[in-house]
């Protein structure tokens, strides 16, 4: 297959509301949805056949490989920095002291800017170019605010960035660089959120914030699909995905759901069981599906390590709970000890230096086997979002020994 017999015009057909599924225009600027204040999901037309071979690029060795079944029009509004198509590694040291069959990570730190965020900002600057847009705000934990100031420095594009006071000093000092306006936030995200709002009041700046626009999400799914080719058109039984906004978990099985409709995989073929690990200081998700509170609206949380996964109230909760109960899958809450532990054994038996949330994983996988949740057996998937070495401010001092 040459380049030029794939399908770059993008398949992208409407917009809908995720809680009541109104349709909404897929080619004008927006938001949340008007009907119901919930994230917008973009839909495809998956009607005419579509193989694997009509759609990817061989020759692009980055998300846009995928470029029919993502929703930008026009090349000329492509904003890239070469995200995506990250490496799977087998985990075999660990796998073996363990004693388990199958045991990989996929490590989304080698992405530009050191995250997964650099794929949904990505998409989501692409998408505010290609739509108009002249500047950018977002409510971030580190780094999704690295990420977009990257990209819309790329763009051409303002770019306002706000976080808690005390990210670490790697995140405020990568935005400078990029030519960003920081604004320093005491509190966590949802704090920061709320002086997006009062410095966006006219809506001058189009807000990236988690889901309230329909586009990271459409860069985050990507993971799903090079997940499913890097793995033969197969799936690990349990794929664990650190939850703070959850646009990744969301995207991950969005894309699972789009293959089954397309026919890439068995429209009946069992899909991995979803773990959506959290942070023991700042776990609403847990709460809420434990039956402990009835949504995560009033939560309050805490600082963690993993500033990712200090998210008290998430937009994307209801949709993170259905992904949760179509898979058969699970929330659970790892402390900042486990974490720093997670991170110490891949780091000696594998040679990675994940972020915290990447740590978290590993020991959420330790306790679901121990507690016969997961089975030694299974294929194990663990994601980690992005690379250490902006933490450091965070785990220096407290994960030695």
């Amino acid at each position: 297959m040459t380049t030029l017999e794939t399908t770059t015009q993008s398949r992208l057909h409407a917009l809908h509301c995720a809680a009541c599924h109104a349709p909404h225009d897929a080619f004008t600027l927006q938001r949340v949805s008007t009907c119901c204040g919930q994230p917008l999901l973009a839909r495809y037309d998956l009607t005419a056949p579509l193989t694997p071979a009509d759609v990817i690029n061989p020759a692009d060795n980055s998300m846009w490989r995928y470029r029919a079944l993502l929703p930008l029009l026009d090349d000329a509004n492509l904003v890239t920095l070469g995200e995506g198509w990250t490496p799977l590694l087998p985990l075999p040291r660990l796998a073996a002291r363990h004693g388990l069959r199958s045991l990989l990570l996929k490590d989304e730190g080698q992405n530009p800017t050191g995250s997964f965020k650099a794929r949904g900002l990505s998409m989501a600057v692409s998408k505010a170019k290609e739509l108009g847009a002249t500047g950018c705000i977002i409510p971030t934990a580190g780094n999704a605010g690295v990420a977009l100031a990257a990209y819309c420095a790329r763009a051409g594009l303002r770019c306002v960035v706000v976080m808690p006071r005390h990210t670490p000093t790697a995140f405020k000092e990568e935005c400078y660089w990029y030519g960003a306006e920081v604004h320093l936030v005491d509190g966590l995200i949802n704090d920061c959120a709320a002086r997006v709002r009062e410095l966006n009041t006219a809506g001058e700046l189009l807000d990236v914030s988690t889901l309230k626009e329909p586009y990271r999400l459409e860069g985050k799914k990507t993971m799903g699909y090079e997940l499913a080719e890097q793995l033969s058109w197969s799936l690990p039984d349990v794929l664990l995905y650190p939850a703070g906004g959850g646009t990744g978990l969301i995207g991950i099985w969005k894309a699972l759901r789009e293959m089954q409709e397309l026919g890439w995989l068995p429209r009946h073929a069992k899909l991995p069981r979803m773990i959506a690990v959290q942070a023991a200081s700042c776990c609403p998700l847990v709460e809420t599906r434990a039956g402990r509170q009835p949504n995560c609206h009033a939560y309050v949380g805490q600082p963690s390590i993993a500033n990712g996964l200090a998210v008290p109230r998430p937009l994307g909760e209801p949709l993170m709970l259905d992904v949760l109960d179509e898979s058969h899958g699970l929330a659970l809450a790892i402390t900042d000890e486990q974490m720093l532990a997670g991170m110490r054994e891949l780091s000696h038996l594998e040679g990675l230096f994940v972020a915290p949330e990447g740590g978290a994983l590993w020991s959420a996988a330790l306790h679901l086997l121990h507690t016969g949740q997961i089975r030694p057996e299974e294929q194990i998937l663990l994601l980690n979002t992005g690379s250490a070495q902006k933490y450091l401010d965070n785990v220096l001092g407290r994960a030695n020994g």
